[in-house]
């Protein structure tokens, strides 16, 4: 049976558990992250002749699994590791961890115990990946890049500067131009490659084939970076490790001059603000020519200069950099001049503060062009820095927020607050060639003001209605339901603030806006349901998405007020959290997989005298693997469905009643006779009492009562059990007698069309409580006159005098 992707990361994250308390994760992901390569490669390539990776005999994860519960299990894994890498050049890459580590690991049985548990987990909750269908859908790479996301989010500032956010990661693979690379001979680069999801987003997003070359300092991420390619089958990417970029620069001319190698396309997140990069420096003539050197404790424009430098001369970078480097002066302002006027920046892209995990800083995109560069008669710039959700103690960039940043910049659009071309006029004469971006965008919200003439006279200002004119485009006629003219400037409202939202939702342009949000969302089902209902093995759920995607996007362009990339996240937020799932089920299984079930079991253990241990497995629970239960119940068991909602009700009632008449009993009442210490009716204590002769008729009626309410709540609960489990048993016989047909309706049109035409929905929603809020306010805010208010005042003071001196309190 194929896995969940989401299934996956949670078994990962329960493989990460097994090894907390005796390391950081700094330590521990390397662990981790080795043991997934070393059973993908396995799973992938063993016993393949020229695989990507050679697995030697004694070499693979079988070997492994061998040693669970071996004495000698760290020594032995290290050994089967060592195989691996020297088999594939790959000593020093994925050989960094140390499985025989006792101040990591523990001693003896504690070693033994731990490490066993890992590979149970590897063993047990890991697919076998070389039955992964979904090509070019990288499950497993998927994978890594959770786990480097979470281990980096775990490590906090100081040691998570090792990974990029997926989403920067994926701006950068736009917005540098490889999707439009032609040619067999195409070259990446990234200087800084970290774990390497830079180049491999780059990389992703390229037509051909790219020859991908990195460095990274740090010898241990520069094993992540390799690993995380291979894991990606991007297995002949070249990664150096262990120099610096500065003093030991790895990519050099195969000629005798020792000059820098020049690439067709970059993409680097260097570290911010690098005190360090002159130790060692060796120049290559990376900074000639730009009037001035970058600043010695300072390496943002060094590593922009030897991008640059590393470009050949049509080349293209994008390059992410703290906000300084557009406004900072000295030589930072002489090297940006220099650089603005040889026309090698394309873009400028503000993101965002405390995006990354190793700075909470605001940082930008500077997109380098040396093609056409003596031409370039401006930059093209976006502030997408209010774009964002909260994400824990991070900023992240939703998916509306990367397609616009992306889109707006490749097609140039001008958006107002977002978007513009600056000429280099304005750049070089207006502002002395500072590129801080607000000196060119606006992208501040509007001020609301108040007006000093409405709080003295009354009146909502005309200006504060107008402000809301696409509303009014929208629906012409409510505007006059709200507002009429009530002197040269102001407007009054003609319904009470109480009525406002009545008024606005019994508007019939208003209620026809509802059909036009629904006619959008079933015109893209329309266009989509085909290819979602053909879902097979040579599907490829990443292009499907952003096929789907794009089409809601056309849909919704022409309806007002819904912003169209609010459509696009909402369809995009069910595609990561449910969809993406399912889509991926399909292409391993088939749509037969609508009839799996899961089932939950407990397992607990009991030890025996003897001290050995037995292992019990009891199912707690089940559901449907693709579609829940709940959905079948709806559309084949509405009538048992109803009978027991209507069964609860009763019961739920009854129980009202009888708690209702427990709490209003006094205590020396026939009712507080009857009740247990912990204020439950004590049923036998009831049923004694009504058999008493001399028990007076009000008291008889009153238990009477109470029995009878007692004996329904339980009688109901009892039944209610019987209806459930009966409902129950027909729900789980009916998975397997499903047709092809039901398979797919309850799928498309019960789970993913539902769920997401009530996102849609609340897009709608929020349409009028926008405008009914801002509506409101305005009522509220002119409501009364200064004059009004101050004898309204007057009057208080007047009421509260006469009461102190009533009290004797006078003054």
């Amino acid at each position: 049976m194929a896995v969940k992707k989401s299934e996956l990361y949670s078994s990962l994250w329960a493989s990460c558990d097994s090894l907390r308390g005796g390391m950081d994760s700094s330590q521990y992901k390397d662990y981790i992250l080795t043991l997934l390569f070393v059973k993908y490669v396995s799973d992938k390539f063993k016993g393949v002749a020229y695989g990507d990776i050679d697995v030697p005999e004694g070499g693979g994860f079988d070997d492994m699994l061998a040693l669970i519960g071996d004495k000698n299990i760290g020594e032995k894994m290290d050994k089967i590791i060592a195989r691996l890498a020297e088999a594939n050049n790959l000593r020093g890459v994925i050989d960094n961890a140390h499985f025989n580590d006792e101040d990591k690991l523990g001693k003896g049985k504690e070693m033994v115990d731990k490490l066993s548990e890992l590979l149970g987990i590897f063993r047990d909750q890991m697919p076998d990946f070389s039955r992964n269908r979904a090509d070019g859908d990288d499950i497993i790479g998927d994978a890594y890049e959770y786990l480097m996301r979470n281990f980096a989010t775990e490590s906090g500032k100081s040691k998570g500067q090792f990974y990029t956010p997926a989403e920067v990661s994926r701006i950068l693979a736009k917005v540098v131009g490889i999707e439009y690379a032609t040619g067999s001979d195409i070259t990446l680069y990234d200087p800084a490659c970290g774990s390497g999801s830079l180049l491999i987003r780059a990389a992703e997003a390229a037509p051909v084939n790219v020859a991908i070359y990195g460095q990274e300092k740090e010898g241990t991420t520069a094993g992540l970076a390799r690993m995380n390619l291979v894991l990606h089958n991007r297995a002949t990417a070249e990664i150096k490790g262990g120099y610096s970029t500065f003093s030991e620069p790895q990519y050099k001319n195969p000629s005798d001059d020792g000059a820098l190698r020049q690439f067709d396309f970059a993409v680097v997140n260097p570290p911010f603000s690098d005190k360090n990069w002159t130790h060692g420096l060796k120049e290559f003539g990376r900074f000639d020519g730009y009037g001035d050197r970058p600043p010695r404790k300072n390496g943002d424009f060094a590593w922009l200069l030897h991008i640059i430098k590393s470009l050949k001369r049509n080349g293209k970078a994008a390059v992410i950099l703290p906000h300084g480097v557009l406004f900072r002066g000295n030589a930072e302002a002489s090297i940006r001049q220099s650089l603005i006027d040889r026309g090698f920046i394309k873009g400028i892209i503000g993101l965002p503060a405390n995006l990354f995990y190793g700075t909470g800083i605001p940082a930008c995109i500077i997109v380098i062009d040396k093609e056409n560069a003596g031409e370039r008669d401006g930059i093209f710039m976006i502030d997408a820095s209010r774009d964002f959700i909260k994400d824990g103690n991070k900023n992240r960039l939703r998916e509306r927020d990367v397609y616009k940043i992306t889109t707006v910049f490749n097609q140039r659009l001008e958006l107002p607050k977002y978007s513009r071309f600056v000429p280099n006029g304005e750049i070089k004469d207006k502002n002395a060639y500072n590129l801080n971006i607000p000196r060119y965008i606006d992208s501040g919200t509007t001020e609301d003001l108040q007006s000093i003439e409405g709080h003295l006279k009354g009146g909502i200002p005309s200006a504060d209605v107008e402000s809301l004119s696409l509303y009014w485009q929208t629906f012409p006629n409510l505007k006059a339901s709200l507002f009429k003219p009530l002197r040269d400037g102001f407007h009054s409202m003609t319904v009470d603030k109480d009525a406002i939202r009545d008024t606005i939702n019994d508007d019939a342009d208003f209620s026809a806006y509802a059909d036009k949000v629904e006619d959008a969302f079933n015109n893209w089902k329309n266009a989509v349901d085909g290819k979602l209902r053909s879902i097979d093995a040579t599907t490829k759920p990443k292009l499907l998405i952003a096929e789907i995607a794009e089409r809601i996007l056309k849909e919704y362009e022409p309806v007002t007020l819904v912003d169209k990339y609010d459509a696009y996240e909402t369809l995009l937020s069910y595609w990561n959290e449910v969809m993406s799932d399912d889509v991926y089920l399909l292409v391993q299984d088939g749509y037969k997989a609508i009839r799996d079930m899961e089932v939950f079991k407990k397992t607990t253990v009991k030890k025996k005298k003897d001290g050995t241990e037995t292992k019990q497995e009891k199912e707690t629970g089940w559901d449907g693997r693709l579609v829940p239960k709940s959905l079948v119940i709806e559309m084949f068991f509405a009538t048992e469905q109803k009978a027991i909602g209507e069964l609860e009700n009763v019961i739920t009632a009854a129980q009202a009643e009888l708690d209702e008449m427990i709490e209003s009993a006094e205590d020396d009442s026939i009712i507080g006779e009857v009740l247990k210490e912990n204020g439950t009716p004590d049923k036998p204590g009831i049923k004694k009492r009504l058999k008493d002769r001399e028990l007076d008729a009000d008291d008889k009626a009153v238990l009477q009562k109470l029995q009878d309410l007692v004996t329904r709540v339980d009688d109901g609960a009892k039944t209610l059990k019987d209806l459930r489990a009966a409902l129950d048993a027909k729900t789980r016989a009916q998975y397997p007698k499903l047709t092809d047909d039901q398979c797919v309706k309850l799928l498309l049109e019960r789970k993913w069309y539902r769920s997401l035409i009530g996102g849609v929905f609340a897009l709608y929603t929020s349409v009028s409580h926008s405008i009914a809020t801002r509506d409101t306010e305005l009522a509220e805010r002119y409501e009364k006159t200064l004059p009004e208010l101050e004898i309204e005042v007057a009057g208080y003071a007047s009421r509260v005098k006469g009461h102190l001196e009533r009290m004797g309190f006078a003054w």
